[in-house]
């Protein structure tokens, strides 16, 4: 199935609150704070209800690294669970969390853009529902998943995406967001699409660019 994508929105931050995304909108890291330097990316989630019962989630972030021509040249640029810590030390993802139990976020991926190797023109923040197959689960059945992102240089909240679970009726896995360099700056877009992918291996089979944009 071909998905068409509108036209994309450009945005810059309020220097008062964070922007609230929606899909395709853009907005540059890099004018809200020309001094930017590391940002922390937060994905949460709560308990969702499965024929009147609170259902245990175990979802799963990954942080996938592309080069110019939007492909992944090697599994060590994938920064998940089994793979915390990207060899240039610019990117650690804290740990997998699996419930989606308690306040705020419920993983976290920290990324320095001042170590990331030039060979990185791109990443991709993903998630997946861990055996959502024999568990029969998928996004519909989550509530209040969202994508944050907060600069380190002063603790501020730059943006968030909030995604509607009953959107995402039989996916079980969401291209969150990305960012990407774009003239010497640094750029975020909301994508917010839904796929099925049962593990990492068919997530990566399915990661492609065409045009300069993300599509599965």
């Amino acid at each position: 199935m071909t998905l068409s994508i509108s036209a994309p929105q450009s945005f810059i931050f309020s220097k008062s609150m964070p922007i609230s995304l929606s899909k395709n909108q853009i907005v540059s890291l890099s004018k809200e704070d020309p001094y930017l330097q590391k940002i922390i990316c937060g994905l949460g989630w709560d308990l969702g209800k499965k024929s009147g019962k609170a259902q245990l989630y175990d979802l799963d972030s990954y942080l996938i690294c592309l080069n110019s021509s939007g492909k992944l040249s090697d599994r060590k640029n994938i920064i998940y669970f089994n793979n915390l810590v990207h060899s240039s030390g610019a990117i650690v993802h804290q740990g997998d969390n699996i419930t989606g139990i308690g306040d705020g976020d419920d993983e976290i991926i920290t990324v320095d853009l001042t170590k990331l190797p030039p060979e990185i023109a791109r990443f991709v923040f993903i998630i997946n529902i861990y055996r959502c197959i024999p568990r029969q689960q998928d996004f519909s059945q989550i509530e209040n998943a969202f994508v944050r992102l907060v600069n380190l240089n002063d603790d501020r909240e730059l943006a968030r995406y909030n995604l509607s679970g009953q959107t995402y009726q039989g996916m079980t896995g969401m291209v969150l967001a990305e960012i990407y360099r774009q003239d010497n700056e640094w750029v975020m877009e909301a994508i917010g699409k839904g796929f099925k992918a049962n593990e990492l291996d068919e997530i990566i089979e399915r990661l492609n660019y065409k045009d300069n944009s993300l599509f599965f």
